[in-house]
């Protein structure tokens, strides 16, 4: 065990869990040998533990703790287990080193920080005499596909869900919604000599480009909300065609869009198939999130002294939200710091963490405020 909150943010950032997603730079993937620590560690607290397997070799952590009474409404806190690529580091991603008043590593924000200040909350609280029954989550594969929060949220019904993000420790009790658009146009490919007798399909995909920037980004921006703003979109990628001399039979490009609640995605499609008739879309959707203010959860983690925000960011609260459990994402450290080449967090807003989970936890006893 180690013997402060520091040292526990070290070990488990010197333990990588880098999503396999993508390029993740490192050999080291997978969430099993951080999802093992975890579990020995709330074994220990007097959780009782399990580690359902959601991808092949890639579990979630689900503790639950002893409480005093049969039936009580379940609060569960969920922080991810893993991070993203450590591609392009400036600093050792595994090192844990402590500097300057930091903690240097992958995941030191994004959301190690998050799974150290809420377990040694949990070590130094007393949790059986709460109103609510509490529950720990270490969640895999946030990072790509949140597949760890729509395992559990499939498989278990909470009260009240708290997910670890670095919020600063305010309450983002609002976030925008994510579709990830991949568009495809379909031509065909001859002699780049005779272009006339093909069909070119980075030409199609360039009018549903100007469609984007010149009609949707206007029409989105002239949608609010009081809390999250505007919707937006963004072209990410380009892929299309194999050589100068060969007319291009396909193309495909990626779109982020970020949504509001209350809005329909229809619209926007209608307009890029307007602009292409034969377009293909496949999307990934993450829902928007809006969880009301005056929820007495909410309520008590205001008396910690945490302010509500929202987020143009999408996290695992999502996932809960849209299956209609209230759900806020709070954690210590700052989203500035999540996925940067020195990603750090400062020993003083760890600290910090502690503190307010301890007062959180102490706020759901009957009779306190």
């Amino acid at each position: 065990m180690p013997s402060n909150v520091t040292e526990l943010l070290q070990e488990l950032i010197r333990i990588p869990s880098v999503n396999p997603d993508g390029d993740p730079g490192t050999p080291h993937v997978g969430e099993k040998e951080i999802a093992d620590y975890l579990a020995d560690f709330l074994s220990k607290l007097g959780a009782r533990v399990e580690l359902p397997e959601v991808l092949a070799g890639r579990p979630n952590v689900v503790a639950r703790f002893p409480s005093n009474r049969a039936v009580k409404p379940k609060l569960l806190l969920a922080p991810h287990t893993d991070t993203v690529s450590v591609g392009g580091m400036t600093i050792e991603p595994f090192g844990g080193e402590l500097r300057d008043g930091k903690i240097h590593g992958r995941g030191a924000s994004d959301t190690k920080g998050s799974i150290a200040a809420m377990l040694w909350a949990l070590r130094e609280s007393r949790l059986d005499d709460l109103s609510h029954e509490i529950w720990f989550a270490g969640l895999m594969g946030e990072e790509a596909g949140l597949h760890g929060s729509r395992d559990l949220a499939g498989r278990e019904k909470f009260d009240f869900v708290i997910v670890g993000e670095p919020t600063s420790l305010q309450i983002v009790n609002a976030t925008k919604g994510s579709a990830w658009l991949t568009l495809r146009t379909s031509g065909k490919a001859v002699h780049a000599s005779m272009p006339d007798e093909g069909d070119n399909a980075i030409y199609k995909m360039a009018d549903v480009l100007r469609c984007i920037r010149d009609e949707i980004a206007p029409s989105l921006r002239s949608q609010s909300h009081p809390i999250l703003g505007s919707p937006t979109i963004s072209a990410g990628t380009i892929r299309g065609g194999t050589k100068s001399n060969i007319v291009p039979d396909a193309c495909e490009v990626s779109v982020d869009l970020r949504t509001i609640p209350g809005q329909e995605l229809e619209p926007v499609l209608a307009k890029l198939r307007a602009a292409c008739p034969e377009l293909e879309v496949a999307i990934w959707e993450a829902k928007p999130m809006l969880t009301e203010a005056e929820h007495p959860v909410i309520r008590s983690l205001e008396s910690c002294g945490a302010a509500r925000v929202g987020a143009p960011w999408f996290c695992d609260a999502a996932v809960f939200g849209e299956t209609g459990v209230p759900s806020v994402a709070v954690g210590p450290g700052s989203i500035e710091q999540a996925h940067t080449k020195d990603e750090f967090m400062a020993v003083a807003d760890l600290e910090a963490g502690v503190v307010f989970f301890k007062k959180f936890l102490a706020a759901l006893r009957p009779g306190r405020s």
